[in-house]
């Protein structure tokens, strides 16, 4: 387990959540070449989401999981992702938003979450949304009950396995119609790619800063 152990890890994270986050600089690492994303800007009609990005322990290894959205009408039809989901007027703010749709989406029981911060809010120009992911840690494997209308599958991904810089690529990819080029990682089988591999390159750029937290 890197850091030594996993309490270690999540007490690592959660002071770097706390410094000047590198926002954009990571994201560019990571990010789509899109006719759409360089024209179309945040207007009245863009709304607000939130996802959840949460670390557990298992077998000695630090984990998260990502969902794979079934195949729908829709620009974000099977591409894998963390869950999460708009923010509803019934929410208190937007880490309630990530909490309720981790909850049902793939059965999250929140008793046990505790919420360690957040990452850079993303503007999402294909699905007109700003999306902020939180950040959270549970101190032991949760179990998964994934709602078939919105999870085709849940994948577990272990932290070390997603920090390989030889599974990160590109690809073109065909979206309604227009030809982007995507970097990715590829992993399980699977290539993540958009605003989802944008919030990994942030994720791992946060984990990979030194440590600033005071030393007895």
């Amino acid at each position: 387990m890197i850091l030594g152990s996993f309490s270690s890890f999540i007490n690592h994270i959660s002071q770097n959540l706390k410094n000047p986050l590198p926002g954009e600089s990571a994201h560019r690492i990571m990010q789509a070449t899109s006719s759409l994303r360089l024209s179309f800007k945040p207007n009245n009609r863009t709304r607000k989401s939130a996802v959840l990005i949460l670390f557990y322990p298992h077998k000695d290894e630090i984990y998260f999981p990502l969902i794979l959205r079934p195949a729908y009408d829709g620009v974000h039809s099977g591409q894998v992702a963390f869950p999460g989901g708009r923010y509803e007027l019934s929410d208190e703010n937007l880490i309630r938003t990530a909490l309720r749709e981790a909850q049902e989406e793939i059965g999250l029981r929140l008793t046990d979450v505790k919420i360690l911060g957040s990452l850079t809010e993303l503007f999402i120009p294909p699905s007109n949304f700003f999306v902020l992911p939180v950040v959270a840690t549970i101190p032991y494997r949760p179990d998964f009950y994934p709602d078939a209308r919105e999870v085709e599958d849940i994948f577990e991904i272990k932290l070390d396995e997603i920090s390989n810089i030889n599974i990160v690529g590109s690809s073109n990819i065909q979206i309604r119609g227009e030809q982007v080029y995507a970097p990715h990682y590829e992993i399980q089988g699977y290539k993540i790619w958009g605003a989802t591999a944008m919030m990994i390159s942030e994720l791992l750029t946060v984990i990979n800063a030194s440590d600033t937290s005071p030393k007895n």
